[in-house]
């Protein structure tokens, strides 16, 4: 419905440019909302109000020639305009049946649409560091980058998912050298493990590998290498310095090629566990982007050049700067240091230069809450180098806090003490994890109670949408009918008339501009509200004493298996958006 009074309001608007009522080159930008008060009709339009001043006329005065160029439609009762010149559409409620000959018809396509079928646009998310296993904070994000894919294709864009690998930089010589200092605790060395070293058993796992492929090879005792070393925090130094410290005596002793066996295993380990756990996740990417490409295919320089051909890079104390203030940023940005070597910023400027360079439309980058600060200037950047600004967007995802038996677990990424997203997985299972991580705003902090994603009662979401499905496929083995069965698709749907029957087919109906709604404002949690709502209704259909489904009057059986039929199908639609199954038994 809401797509026909869309398409009703721009014939209304193209009849009056023929008709000289209105000019010509009108920027058209409007949208038919549901309204929220009943009293002020089913649906909302404020186009009047929007292009008022390119029609130079009053608001009003111009609500009244679209409602009376508004095409004759069975569907709409009545129009009224309200205030200055609010469209209140009321629409007939005995029409609504007409939804389920439109999803028994679409069947999977129900809920799609092309609005967006011309752009190109990119989602990276996830990228965490290959220093370590993916942990459920890392969870939250593939979920909603995942999901937020699923909308923005089924809207029509050509949607491409992309790792970025932080496979260069400092965390890959801490990584490395982690490895490698638990590789010489396997050689039966003894020392104190470095402060800020990666704590976690999945070290040990790598340098065990390392061990048994080449034994002894790489031993070097620990006197050749703790001499002159600066003291570690526990023994009043400064941790940073003491693993920067190590880390140059293992490329020193190791040389270039050994440092190297040590890196490269480190690095293929862990980011093939990293594709392993978000595979069993349900989340697939159509690229992984290496930082360390960045460099070797010269993006970085070229990026640099970009900026300084454009005015935007200055020298000062022997390293070159970006004039980010310039863009708004609340300082200027090194981008190369005075030792000739690059920073993360200007690696991060020539891959969002190379984004733009693929063709894509639009940009999203999906980061973690504490990357608040780096928004400013990343798009500050993204201006300089000649691109809209508005076309990167950076929905930030905040953590997401796990409660087992009401306590929360506490945890530490760099100590090693953290729960896995493949334990959750493992413990809850992916549904209930993907469903979830979705089910509030992307903003706000999320609680994860395990025990409520593990129960099997109303009180859990996933389970109380998913018994829907599982329920309306009993009900047909019970009643023995297909699903495709002529008398359920030929159905006289004008035998639905009770209140809960209503309630059904209106959410039914919504179900396509709710999936736009998510899509077009990066909000998953539209559509979990909706099936959940959609889950209740049904529910509440079901266990009313007078909606048998299975009735002695074939008329009305037929009818509500139809409505029933169509429910199911939405349920599983929105399911597969979120990638949560609907299973025909639970």
């Amino acid at each position: 419905m809401q797509t026909k009074l869309t398409k009703a309001v721009s014939t209304a608007i193209s009849s009056l440019q023929a008709t000289e009522k209105l000019p010509q080159d009108l920027k058209i930008n409007f949208q038919v909302t549901r309204s929220k008060d009943k009293a002020h009709g089913d649906f909302a339009c404020n186009i009047a109000m929007q292009l008022a001043k390119q029609a130079q006329m009053a608001p009003r005065q111009l609500a009244e020639l679209l409602v009376s160029n508004l095409p004759d439609d069975g569907n709409i009762k009545k129009v009224e305009i309200a205030g200055p010149g609010f469209l209140n559409f009321y629409v007939n409620e005995n029409l609504h049946g007409e939804i389920l000959d439109s999803v028994l018809q679409q069947n999977e396509s129900y809920g799609l649409s092309k609005k967006y079928s011309n752009k190109k646009v990119q989602i990276e998310f996830v990228s965490a560091n290959p220093t370590g296993p993916l942990h459920v904070g890392h969870g939250r994000g593939a979920a909603y980058g995942a999901t937020i894919a699923n909308l923005l294709a089924a809207v029509g864009y050509q949607v491409q998912r992309e790792y970025y690998v932080n496979d260069a930089g400092r965390q890959i010589d801490i990584l490395t050298t982690s490895v490698w200092l638990r590789y010489l605790e396997l050689c039966d060395e003894n020392f104190n493990f470095p402060v800020n070293a990666y704590q976690g058993d999945y070290i040990w796992d790598i340098a065990a590998t390392l061990h048994r492929e080449y034994s002894d090879k790489f031993l070097h005792h620990t006197q050749q290498w703790m001499i002159d070393l600066p003291a570690d925090e526990p023994q009043g130094g400064d941790k940073e310095v003491h693993i920067d410290a190590i880390i140059k005596k293992a490329k020193s002793l190791l040389g270039k090629d050994n440092y190297e066996i040590f890196a490269k295993c480190a690095l293929d380990t862990i980011t093939n566990d990293i594709k392993d756990d978000l595979a069993l996740f349900g989340v697939q990417y159509d690229n992984w982007y290496s930082e360390k490409s960045l460099i070797t295919n010269h993006k970085v320089q070229e990026a640099l050049s970009t900026l300084e051909k454009n005015g935007h890079t200055y020298e000062k104390d022997g390293a070159l700067w970006f004039r980010s203030i310039q863009f708004g940023d609340e300082k200027d940005r090194v981008l190369v240091r005075e030792n000739g070597n690059h920073t993360y910023f200007a690696s991060d400027i020539a891959y969002h230069l190379d984004k733009y360079n693929r063709g894509f439309d639009r940009l999203i980058n999906i980061w973690g809450a504490d990357h608040h600060g780096y928004i400013t200037r990343i798009k500050a950047a993204v201006e300089a180098l000649g691109q809209d600004p508005t076309s990167l967007n950076i929905p930030l995802v905040q953590f997401a806090n796990l409660y087992k038996g009401g306590k929360k677990l506490v945890m530490s990424t760099r100590s090693g003490e953290f729960v896995t997203l493949r334990e959750l997985r493992k413990q809850v299972g992916k549904d209930a994890a993907r469903f979830f991580y979705v089910m509030r705003k992307h903003e706000q902090h999320l609680d994860f109670d395990l025990d409520l994603a593990t129960s099997q009662s109303k009180d859990n979401p996933v389970y109380y949408v998913q018994y829907a499905h599982a329920r309306i496929c009993s009900i047909f083995q019970q009643a023995n009918v297909a699903m495709q069965d002529p008398s359920v698709i030929s159905a006289d749907n004008s035998q639905l008339s009770n209140q809960h029957e209503k309630n059904l087919l209106k959410l039914l109906e919504q179900f396509p501009e709710h999936v736009l709604s998510s899509a077009e404002k990066l909000s998953p949690h539209i559509v979990v509200n909706y099936l959940r709502d959609l889950a209740n209704a049904f529910h509440s259909f079901y266990n009313e004493k007078d909606n048998q489904v299975i009735s002695e009057n074939l008329e009305l059986r037929y009818a509500r298996l139809k409505l029933i039929n169509a429910t199911k199908i939405v349920l599983y639609n929105g399911l597969n958006l979120l990638d949560v199954s609907a299973p025909q038994k639970m």
